[in-house]
Formats: C-alpha cells, structure tokens, sequence
C-alpha cells in the first residue's frame, strides 16, 4: 500500500470531521509523516508512545471531535495493520494486530489529553479575566462592572457569584443551561446543594476555608444530576473576592461542561481495553483484573477446535461471524455465576474466576463453557459446530508470577487438547 497511499485513506477517513484549517494537500503531507511514524511505532522499532505526539499534532491541525479519534484508532488498527502485515503466520498478525491495539491506545490517551488541556485553557483564561474584573468592581465599581458584566452575560463557560453565606448571588445563561434550571430559580440556592450530595461534604469544607480566609480558591469535579434526568459532569473553580482591608465579599464561581470529554475518555478506554471483534475484554484488561483478583483464584483457558477450518473453508467473514456468536455464548455462560471472559487473541478464550472455591467449582465451569457451544451455529442457514480444548488452573492465593500461571494454564489446555478434548488441570498451590 505504502505511507502515501495510507495518508490518502486516512484524509478520506477524516472527511467530515471538523473542517481543518489546511489544504487537501497539506493533509496529506501532514499525515503522511504521522503515518510514518506510527507504522514504525506498529512494526515494534519505535516506542507506542508516539501516538500521544501524533494525536497532539492533529489536535494541533484543528481535528477535534470524536470522529478525528475514532476514525484514527480505526486507521491504525486495521490499515496499518495491512500495511505491515498483508501476508504471513496468524501468530505474527496478532503480534502486528496487538502492537497496534496499544498504539491506537496512546493516541487515544495524546488525544484526550489535548483536548482536557484545551477546556482547562479556556477555563483559566475565564476565570483570571473574571476575577480581575470583579476586583476592580471594589476600586473603579463604573468602569469595571461593565466590563464584568460583559464577561459574565457573553461567557461560554458558566460563571455565577455567591454571598458570604455560601448562597447563589447570580449565575450566568451558561451557568443555568448546566444546571438545568431557569437562571431566575438559581439565586438563594446553596452551592452544597447545586453540586449535589456526592460532593456535599467536599463543598461545605471548601467553602468554610474560601469564607474564613483560610485559602482563596478550590477546585472539583462533579456530576449533576439535573431536572430532566440527564447528568452533566462539571469542572468547577471557586475563588474568593476580598475588599481592600482583605475581607471576603464574595465568592466567584467557573463552570466548564465536561461531560462530552468524559464520555469520550469513557469510550476510548473502553475501545483500548475490549476486543473490537467481540466486545470482550481483552488481554490487557484481562490481566489487569488477574493481578487484582481477589484469592483463592480460577482460570479457564480456552482454544477452540477446528476453528482453522472454518476459516480455511468458508474465509474469514465467516470465521469472524462464529467468533461473535461464540463470545456471546461463553459470556452468557460465565455471567451466570459471576465469572470474567476475555478474548486474548485469534480463538483463545480465558475466563477468571475470583473466590474460586478449587477444583470442582472449575469443573463445573468447563462443563458450562462447553454446554454453551454445543449447540451448532447457524451461519447463512449452514450449522457450524465448534468445540473447545479447555485447561484450568487453581490459585489460593493471588498470583504473583502472572507468566507462570499463563504457561501453566496454557500447558493444561494443550494436554487436553493432545488427548482428544479431555480436560486436564494443573493446580498452583
């Protein structure tokens, strides 16, 4: 394909994204040299990290909804992927595929960043010019309270003030809109019950330090549930106004909307931690959780049998189709007692189960793995039935060499599978 030609598809992916500020051309260019480098970071000769450099570049090129990001993620995880890896082994498509997986979770991570630091910009630059004009409001009242005024009413952020009892003063539109409330139904309200009874503790702390002198600005995060239902996530800052003899007269309040930078870091985690074929999690949450699992611990290691076939006959189109059907069985099975599935790759399975009460309660899971894919699976009115070798291992305490209960339980699985489906365990003490 070559770095120009991806370039080429990664613009058209971006078509419709923000409009940026550069030519067609320039686009090109600019991500030519972006997909050079993440290639290389893809082929495993340069860090992962460059996906944070290279999401801040594009952010830089003015693409910053969430199209720019999904659409990249996608880029670099199924054309770079093609790029690097248009033929060979299935075992070095999933060492390509893995790597990129990590490096679309950088970029996702550079991305999020920018745009957290980009809101946070904003909100400081707000915060500083309104709390320089309502200053002056004590020393030049005329010329200063229009000017705060002008900032107050014109603010895309949320703005209000707040008296020296901790009640509402005044709030801007945009203030009200977050809220969900009619600005006239704000003032007289306490700040405590705005932010809600999450943050009622944090709130009055806070406020009693701003009121009593003790500090001259706080600042949290908070999710407000409004009238309507819906729930807005909110980055407030809160400083305090003081008059010339250094008491406090008031208190000035900064909104930021976050909720859309929430649920946009919600689901690139999401999209980094869950197999994107199945819905699964995938290797690295799976680990995450091993290495937190409360003990004793169980592991089921799954490999379906004559799942090359099915790919051999009747291509890969099908092969994905029975992967999807087989993640919901063995998810339907697992669920059912409190279990953990994961897809760590081609059709491998793991399932975790925490408080594991030994080796019954594993062969009871097995049995239910295996029930879940008895049943053939129709695809395009053809049954196809596929099987799994399973291998399980026991842990009564919380393992410590996570590679050593890997390999064992990987042992068992292939022990099993060599005999002909009969399940062997391998037990860690």
């Amino acid at each position: 394909m070559g770095i120009r030609e991806l370039a080429v598809r990664w613009a058209d992916a971006l078509d419709g994204a923000v409009a940026p500020v550069l030519t067609r051309s320039q686009i090109e260019t600019l991500l030519a040299e972006l997909a050079d480098v993440l290639v290389a970071a893809v082929r495993g000769t340069r860090e992962a990290a460059v996906g944070q450099d290279a999401a801040a570049v594009l952010f830089a090129a003015n693409y910053r909804d969430q199209i720019a990001v999904s659409h990249s993620v996608l880029v670099i995880c199924r054309d770079m992927v093609r790029e690097i890896c248009p033929t060979g082994t299935e075992s070095d498509f999933e060492a390509v595929r893995e790597r990129a997986i990590v490096v679309a979770a950088e970029f996702a991570a550079g991305f999020t960043s920018a745009l957290r630091n980009a809101a946070l910009g904003e909100q400081e630059t707000t915060l500083a010019a309104a709390f320089s004009a309502a200053q002056e409001a004590e020393v030049r009242r005329q010329l200063s309270e229009a000017r705060f005024e002008a900032v107050f009413a014109g603010a895309s952020v949320g703005i209000g003030t707040v008296d020296v009892t901790g009640r509402v003063l005044e709030v801007n539109a945009a203030m009200a809109d977050m809220l969900g409330l009619p600005a006239a139904m704000v003032p007289g309200r306490s700040v405590a019950e705005l932010l809600g009874p999450a943050n009622i503790g944090d709130a009055y702390a806070n406020l009693e330090h701003l009121l009593s002198g003790r500090t001259d600005r706080f600042r949290l995060e908070t999710d407000h549930l409004r009238r309507d239902g819906t729930i807005t996530s909110i980055d407030l800052s809160m400083s305090a106004v003081r008059d010339s003899s250094g008491r406090v007269r008031f208190l000035i309040g900064v909104a930021v909307d976050v909720t859309e930078r929430k649920q946009l870091a919600d689901r690139l985690w999401h999209d980094a931690n869950h197999d994107s074929l199945t819905g699964l999690p995938n290797r690295v949450l799976f680990f995450d959780r091993l290495a937190s699992a409360v003990p004793p611990v169980g592991v089921c290691y799954l490999d379906l049998d004559g799942f090359k076939e099915v790919n051999d006959v009747w291509g890969h189109t099908v092969g994905d189709r029975v992967l999807r059907d087989v993640a919901q069985r063995l998810r339907a099975s697992v669920e059912s007692v409190g279990g953990l599935v994961a897809r760590i790759g081609g059709d491998e399975f793991i399932v975790l189960v925490e408080k594991c009460t030994g080796a019954q309660q594993l062969e009871t899971m097995s049995a239910l793995l295996r029930d879940g894919l008895a049943t053939p699976i129709q695809v395009a009115g053809r049954p196809v039935v596929v099987g799994a070798s399973i291998g399980t291992v026991f842990a009564e305490d919380r393992p410590t060499d996570i590679d050593e209960m890997m390999h064992a339980v990987d042992t068992a699985m292939y022990r099993n599978k060599a005999t002909g489906g009969r399940r062997l365990r391998h037990e860690l003490s």
